[in-house]
């Protein structure tokens, strides 16, 4: 017997996937392309989030170092609220605002980029990471829900998901972060496609050279 809670909730991801499909695509293919050169130059990525949004961070975190579908180099990303002594210890001793912008400051590197993911976009210890990239000249990325909101103001790109709920929000970050990796994927792959024709027409040119 279907609930009216169902049908509801169904309709509400419907409707909120239907404007989705109208703007993440490009932002969300962008985002993997520069992400592609910025770990496949040997940079990392470091991710963050609370409750729901901590563990669609660290999903991220795991399919760039694991694989997403076909198989392929690992690359560096970091998920920050992972490290459960270190965000406790920094909570005890700094404060809960602090737990992730203290570890970007101790993580952090030129190159690297910081994504951030919250449903309300206003969570005060993902905006001290921001702040604290930014200082460090990080890139700082999004995914919040609705704009406007705190985060996608501070944030140098961000992907606002317009829907009526945090459920939702959150069920298309999730959408949204297999589309990143989806996009990260093709780029590694023309990357590497791009390098093995330099090192062929390298090869026949020595050849050549040597006949």
């Amino acid at each position: 017997m279907k609930l009216a809670s169902d049908v509801t909730h169904c309709d509400d991801l419907m409707r909120a996937l239907t404007g989705f499909r109208g703007y993440a695509g490009p932002l969300l293919r962008r985002w993997g392309t520069s992400l592609a050169t910025t770990l496949d130059g040997g940079a990392r990525l470091l991710v963050a989030g609370n409750g729901g949004s901590a563990a669609q961070a660290q999903h991220l975190s795991a399919e760039l170092v694991g694989r997403y579908r076909d198989d392929r180099a690992p690359f560096s990303a970091v998920a920050l609220h992972a490290d459960t002594s270190a965000t406790t210890a920094i909570a005890n001793d700094y404060g809960v605002q602090e737990i992730f912008a203290r570890q970007v400051a101790a993580h952090g590197r030129t190159g690297d980029v910081l994504i951030l993911l919250s449903t309300s976009g206003a969570s005060s210890n993902l905006l001290a990471a921001a702040d604290r990239a930014h200082r460090l000249g990080l890139p700082v990325w999004a995914l919040t829900g609705p704009a406007p909101n705190p985060l996608a103001h501070t944030a140098d790109d961000a992907l606002c998901v317009d829907a009526a709920t945090s459920a939702t929000v959150q069920e298309l970050h999730l959408v949204a972060v297999h589309m990143l990796c989806e996009a990260f994927d093709e780029a590694v792959e023309r990357r590497a496609t791009a390098r093995r024709r330099q090192a062929e027409q390298r090869w026949a040119l020595l050849t050549e050279e040597g006949a």
